[in-house]
């Protein structure tokens, strides 16, 4: 199905608002090959006026082959007439979680490339075989029950700019025939031959499969929920300074509702730094305790959930507080919860060591009791000149809500919004397409 592929091209362009600089991820694979042709080649109508391509290979650095290849791209790029540009990851990589510490990296790489070309957004080559691979893997752990959802075909990474993946419905095999009647080759990835990582061993089970991939409906349904946790986290949950959630014990038992599950998990996660919900038998474990009535004290993801009285506060507990060091005019992520940014010389970004009398009089006049106003202060950050000469060094301290701050799933925002809002934060950018949550607005 080669006309497949232009016409997914053509239908992607429409999805723009208004004309954009698009920068395409190529790596030289085929994917991300058919879809810089393909943009390419839709481009040529007179429709698509006022839009330009631009072009960035992300040389990981990790084979003695990988320069050749990413100037190998460099030449293919030119000779369709798109500016392209390489970036490498310079400097010692992990000896573990090497493909996590890859991904992060490629779209830190990504979004500082845009910036110097101009890019309105990101695009990469996600295919339906790649949905199909990430569905399944999420669905072996997935506590929240969204692993169908899959990727979304946008996400925001670092609050900076959109990622784009107008391909997830096409399969591999498609834009391969697509290139092959261009008389187009492309590179093969030995480390997608590795069954040292996870996505290869699923790739390979699910070759054996004699389920036909198809479009997955989970974006919207997951986008459905989105909208419903959102509502739920506007009507019932309150946050303090950034510090302490509180909720109505009878609400907070309420965790058979998948919805208000997801909310409340989803701001806990917030609190607690973490970029990721709970494992399941977490969850489970905290569901036993939320559906009592009795009071008490359980610590689950680095957050304490405290009930007394008929309402239940959430905290970062106490333990495992990091010391952050700042230079002078940088920034640093502090616990996973604030970002800090140096105003003048070396900072030193510590836990307080004793409360906070200010931050913790503002969270007793707010009707918090004074153990949880005690405890909350304790967790808060402690910022100090790197001699420590002064008690309270110039710095710019922000929230941060972890779980978006670096990749947003489309589908997610209207409930990642409602979660900024509650910390004090601005609301996230809205992409530069017409998405599934523009569609269920309409």
């Amino acid at each position: 199905m080669p006309d497949a592929v232009i016409d997914a091209a053509r239908q992607f362009l429409r999805s723009f608002t208004k004309p954009s600089r698009v920068l395409v991820a190529v790596s030289g694979g085929s994917d991300s090959k058919g879809l810089l042709l393909a943009l390419r080649s839709a481009l040529g109508a007179a429709e698509y006026e006022g839009f330009s391509l631009a072009a960035c290979t992300v040389d990981h650095a990790l084979r003695t082959e990988s320069a050749s290849e990413a100037e190998a791209v460099a030449s293919f790029s030119a000779e369709l007439g798109i500016p392209h540009r390489i970036a490498r990851w310079e400097g010692e990589k992990p000896a573990t979680g090497i493909q996590a510490a890859a991904r992060n990296k490629r779209y830190e790489l990504l979004a500082e490339a845009a910036e110097a070309l101009g890019a309105d957004c990101i695009v990469t080559g996600h295919t339906l075989d790649d949905q199909r691979e990430t569905i399944a893997m999420r669905g072996l752990r997935d506590a929240g029950g969204h692993g169908a959802a899959g990727m979304a075909a946008s996400m925001l990474y670092g609050r900076r700019i959109w990622v784009l993946r107008p391909f997830l419905d096409l399969r591999r095999a498609d834009i391969r025939s697509f290139l092959e009647g261009r008389g187009v080759g492309w590179l093969e990835d030995p480390s997608n031959a590795n069954p040292e990582f996870e996505r290869v061993r699923v790739r390979a089970r699910l070759a054996t499969s004699d389920n036909v991939p198809g479009p997955s409906p989970g974006g919207r349904q997951r986008a459905a929920s989105s909208a419903r946790s959102a509502a739920l986290i506007e009507k019932h949950i309150r946050v303090h300074d950034a510090l302490v959630a509180e909720v109505s014990s009878r609400q907070a038992g309420d965790i058979d509702d998948p919805d208000w599950r997801r909310a409340l998990l989803t701001v806990a996660t917030a609190l607690g730094g973490r970029d990721h919900l709970p494992a399941r038998a977490t969850v489970e474990r905290l569901a036993g305790f939320l559906r009592s009535a009795e009071p008490g004290r359980l610590t689950a993801g680095r957050v304490v959930f405290d009930r007394r009285s008929g309402v239940l506060y959430l905290y970062r507990e106490a333990r495992n507080l990091p010391l952050l060091e700042i230079g002078p005019g940088e920034k640093g992520v502090w616990d996973g919860r604030f970002t800090v940014t140096s105003k003048g010389p070396a900072l030193t970004v510590t836990a307080a060591p004793a409360p906070g009398e200010r931050r913790m009089q503002r969270l007793i006049d707010a009707g918090l009791p004074m153990g949880v106003a005690k405890r909350a202060s304790l967790v808060a950050p402690h910022i100090v000149t790197a001699d420590a000469t002064l008690e309270e060094a110039s710095a710019e301290v922000e929230c941060r809500i972890a779980p978006y701050d670096t990749f947003l799933p489309g589908f997610d925002r209207i409930m990642a919004d409602a979660i900024a809002v509650l910390f004090g934060r601005d609301r996230y950018r809205a992409p530069p397409v017409r998405d599934v949550l523009t569609e269920m607005e309409g």
